[in-house]
């Protein structure tokens, strides 16, 4: 549940795509699709440069990848665009781990069980204390994505987040701290971007835990609107001398290290930065009050010429530092959707013994639809969650880029965890999950800001539809946009000959697949499933290859004025995610052996079905969801039964 807050280049829009520094502008001489498109549709000459500079940023990312692993391969990009879903690439099975790596999280879990069962997790001031964070690193809990070579167990992804799952069980914030320091912290960007010398000197104390790290990139102006970076680094000899405010930093204090985001030179960099023990005149804490990650430290970072060694430059290879802050927050994403798998099975742990408590005329909640209901919905929204954890780790274990996958990732599992916090968690527990020291008293902004780490959900569905159109916007709109300015046509009218003759070329392109799509059928081969689990897959295949007539209509109707359309967007946008979700879900339930994981995959994936094409639940729906929840009640949801369960608050006698 722990992520840095609003701390992503992807979250703030000028019309679909995040805004850069103004120094990436100007790489190529050649003007952009965006900048061509921006400028025919009225937009001022700032504007234009800076959404010019978005595409040339991203299609620099793109080149850190294989051309089958980038954004035009992944499979949602193919399940939209191709003749074709690619149906094994929309489900992974995790590897067994090795008996190192499966000691270091059996040893990790027992020691976070220890201290909860002792009471000593917190000191006086309600944060992790700093013993718990010495005894996980004793036993390699910070080394966990360290290859071995520098002190670590080498986990790959895809065992590191469904661990995080079982992590945010006993305690959501430590799990959190994990793709903090390992994520969007130095570990990631040193594992990926470093080079030996570098790697040799910081990643051994990264994974004993002598130094956990943070990741430095929002300031007072400027957070996910990056043309407002103002903290910089000037060289003087072989040291960097830093100067700026950071905000909103998790996991920082005195002694940590931090990947600090600074411009060098006008652009974006990277330095690793030593945080002295103690604050001075160059380096300086900043206090304020906050609701959310009240067990962690969130301050904010003042440098004033902070000397850093220049050797402490992280170089991506392709001159732009942001590619490392993109690496380490797709991943942050996938951990963002482990933890609320997590976090959801400790509210359905605690709801259990209460719904069993609680009787209302002379009945135990429990017993009742209503509780019944919530009870299955919340079983679903797990398995969809482990699903999606389980499928987005794997991709990236396999060397996808993941843009798109890992946002579905981050939007789902935030969206669910607010989901299950206020509408099934909160009111089964009435009045007293406002008592001090009950866990949605106490942790309600914990379940609600993921919704805004790692970038604020709606904002982060429009760059998942900008990622998702970019490439056939270039094939088959930016032919037509380069014919326009070519002739100086500011307004394209189809009445007009000369405009038709203009773009006879491109219209014509476009008329060829604007027909095959109309005559293509869907094709794509499911594997062995039950009748239930098929049904949904063959929906959310169909429907995400039908949806590429729908989103190219999207982008002819509005054309140039397509930026402005934010809400449109975010709506169509959200539908393919929730597809998505489906697919992945179905494919992952028909693998499972336990009947609990196949029904509540079934519940989750019928109610989302009946979200994205709108209708009432079903009777059926009603039965089968309750009949869920009562299994679900008597305990035999698999993991919850190693998952803690707070003390009943305020109990009353049921004698009369």
């Amino acid at each position: 549940m722990i992520a840095k807050l609003n701390e992503t280049p992807t979250i703030e829009m000028t019309g679909v795509t995040p805004v850069l520094p103004p120094a990436i502008a100007g790489r190529a001489s050649e003007p952009t699709f965006a900048e061509t498109a921006l400028k025919l549709g009225g937009k001022s000459d700032e504007e234009v440069r800076r959404m010019g500079a978005v595409d040339k940023a991203d299609d620099q990312v793109e080149t850190m990848f294989r051309q089958q692993h980038q954004t035009a391969n992944s499979p949602i990009h193919r399940a939209v665009w191709d003749t074709s879903v690619p149906v094994e690439l929309f489900s992974s099975e995790p590897s067994a781990a090795s008996p190192l790596v499966a000691r270091v999280m059996r040893e990790s879990l027992q020691i976070v069980e220890g201290h909860l069962y002792r009471k000593t997790l917190h000191d006086e001031r309600r944060k992790l204390r700093a013993e718990v964070l010495r005894d996980l690193g004793d036993v390699g809990y910070w080394g966990l994505l360290v290859d071995q070579g520098y002190g670590g167990s080498g986990t790959s992804f895809s065992q590191f987040a469904p661990f995080l799952t079982k992590m945010a069980q006993f305690d959501p914030t430590i799990a959190g701290l994990a793709s903090v320091h390992g994520c969007i912290g130095a570990v990631d960007p040193l594992q990926s971007f470093g080079n030996p010398e570098q790697k040799q000197r910081f990643l051994p104390g990264l994974a004993n835990g002598q130094r956990l790290s943070a990741f430095a990139l929002t300031e007072p102006c400027a957070g996910s609107d990056l043309t407002a970076l103002r903290t910089v680094a000037v060289k003087r000899g072989e040291t960097y001398y830093v100067t700026g405010e950071k905000l909103f930093i998790t996991n920082v204090t005195p002694g940590r290290m931090i990947g600090l985001v600074c411009l060098i030179e006008g652009r974006p960099a990277v330095l690793i930065v030593d945080l002295p023990n103690e604050e001075n005149d160059s380096f300086r804490l900043k206090q304020y009050g906050l609701y959310a990650l009240k067990h962690a430290y969130n301050q904010g970072i003042v440098f004033k010429d902070f000397p850093v060694p220049a050797e402490n430059l992280l170089d991506p290879g392709n001159g732009d530092g942001l590619s490392i802050a993109y690496h380490g927050l797709n991943r942050g994403r996938v951990a963002l959707c482990a933890n609320a798998a997590g976090t959801m099975r400790l509210m359905l742990a605690n709801m259990i013994p209460w719904g069993r408590f609680r009787r209302t005329y002379g009945q135990a909640i429990q017993s009742r639809e209503l509780v019944q209901r919530r009870m299955g919905h919340l079983a679903g929204l797990i398995v969809a969650c482990d699903a999606i954890t389980e499928w987005t780790a794997g991709l990236l274990d396999r060397g996808y880029r993941g843009e798109m996958e890992c946002i579905v990732a981050k939007i789902f599992g935030s969206e669910s965890q607010k989901e299950a916090a206020i509408e099934l968690f909160m009111k089964t527990h009435g009045g007293r999950s406002f008592l001090h020291g009950h866990l949605f008293g106490d942790n309600v902004h914990e379940f609600l800001a993921p919704c805004i780490y790692e970038g604020e959900g709606e904002m982060l569905g429009m760059a998942f539809f900008k990622s998702l159109v970019k490439h056939h916007g270039r094939e088959f709109f930016e032919p037509i946009g380069m014919a326009l300015a070519a002739k100086g046509i500011k307004q394209p009218n189809m009445a007009n000959p000369a405009h038709l003759w203009a773009l006879k070329g491109p219209l014509m392109n476009y008329g060829k697949w604007f027909v095959g799509q109309n005559l293509h059928r869907a094709h794509y081969e499911l594997p062995d499933m039950s009748v239930k689990l098929r049904q949904h897959a063959d929906f959310a295949a169909n429907w995400l290859q039908r949806s590429a007539l729908e989103i190219s209509g999207t982008m002819r109707k509005f054309q140039l004025k397509l930026a402005d359309r934010q809400c449109r967007m975010a709506e169509l946008s959200g539908r393919v995610q929730t597809a998505v979700v489906i697919l992945c879900t179905s494919l992952y339930a028909a693998r499972q052996k336990n009947g609990l994981i196949t029904e509540a995959a079934d519940t989750i994936c019928q109610e989302l079905r009946r979200r994205m094409m709108g209708g009432l639940p079903t009777d059926r729906y009603f039965k089968q969801t309750t009949a869920l929840g009562s299994a679900v009640a008597e305990g035999h949801f698999p993991g919850l039964d190693e998952t803690p369960q707070a003390e009943l608050m305020m109990p009353y006698s049921t004698k009369s």
